[in-house]
Formats: structure tokens, C-alpha cells, sequence
């Protein structure tokens, strides 16, 4: 049983219950943009790559970087991407070239082949933000106030993983 499970069937009330909820509804999130993302996918056809992949290649967009650089930005694990840029690379959606100064890195940048799913995973976010603006209950001005209160959680964990003793 998860200690969410347990708060709540003990009636846990508060802030450990809403932290909680918070947390859940963070991974619930990230699961259904991956779901929205390799819906898009089906929906045009293009089934070689997942949505994983795709959304790594939109984070990397023009940029020419190293694995390292990705895991420090905080947007992949460590195994996990160093095993998506290789699929990446072996599909051709990506290049990669070792690093003059560090030869044990290697720098990778998408290929035109990346590029197209960089510019449909930002076309499928743009139509979203579109529709997302005209809500009411989203709109405009609620969506900033989310992102600052999801930015202050962020700092707060970032500044648990640096100073905890």
C-alpha cells in the first residue's frame, strides 16, 4: 500500500493529503502527454518512433548536445537516454559526432528526419495552447499561475536534492 493509499483510507485530511494528490496528478499528467503525443503519432501514420523519442526530439530541437547535458537540464533518466539517442541515431533521426575536446562524448543533433517530428510534436502543442486559451477554466492567466506554483515545487525539490543532509 502507498502511503498515498494509506493517508487516504485513514482519512488523512490536509496538507499531506493535497501534497500527495499533487504528486499524483503530476505523473498522471506526464503519462497522458506521452498518450496524447503517440495518439498524434498513430493518427499520421508515423509508428517507428515513440512518444518518448518524439518528445526528446522536441526538447532537443536546434540545439547540438550531449546525453549529459540532456540528464543535467533534468528532462531524461540516465540509462534511458542514452538508450533512446542510440535507437534515435540507428533510425536516422538523429546525427552524432564525438567531441573534439571530450573524445568519450559524443554530441547528437536531429537530422531532417528529426526535424519533422520536432515540427509535428510543435504543431500538435500549438493547436492545444490554442484551444487551451479559449477555456475558461484554463485560460490564459490560470495557466501562469499553475506554471509559478509548479516552479516553486521544483525549486523546492532541487533545493532538497542539494542541501539535504
Amino acid at each position: 500500500m502507498s502511503i498515498h493509499q494509506s493517508v487516504v483510507e485513514q482519512g488523512g485530511h490536509g496538507y499531506l493529503k493535497d501534497y500527495l494528490d499533487s504528486l499524483s496528478m503530476v505523473e498522471r499528467l506526464h503519462r497522458l502527454l506521452l498518450d496524447v503525443i503517440k495518439d498524434e503519432f498513430e493518427r499520421l501514420g508515423v509508428l517507428e518512433i515513440n512518444a518518448v523519442q518524439a518528445l526528446l526530439l522536441f526538447n532537443i530541437a536546434d540545439n547540438e548536445v550531449t546525453a549529459g547535458e540532456l540528464r543535467s537540464r533534468g528532462y531524461y533518466q540516465g540509462s534511458n537516454v542514452s538508450y533512446n539517442l542510440k535507437k534515435l541515431v540507428d533510425m536516422g533521426f538523429m546525427h552524432h559526432q564525438r567531441c573534439e575536446i571530450d573524445r568519450r562524448s559524443v554530441r547528437v543533433k536531429l537530422t531532417e528526419k528529426g526535424r519533422n517530428v520536432h515540427r509535428i510534436v510543435s504543431e500538435l502543442f500549438a493547436r492545444q495552447a490554442d484551444l487551451l486559451s479559449e477555456d475558461a477554466i484554463v485560460g490564459d492567466t490560470r495557466l501562469r499561475e499553475i506554471n509559478g506554483a509548479l516552479g516553486q515545487v521544483e525549486r523546492f525539490w532541487s533545493d532538497q536534492i542539494r542541501y539535504i543532509y
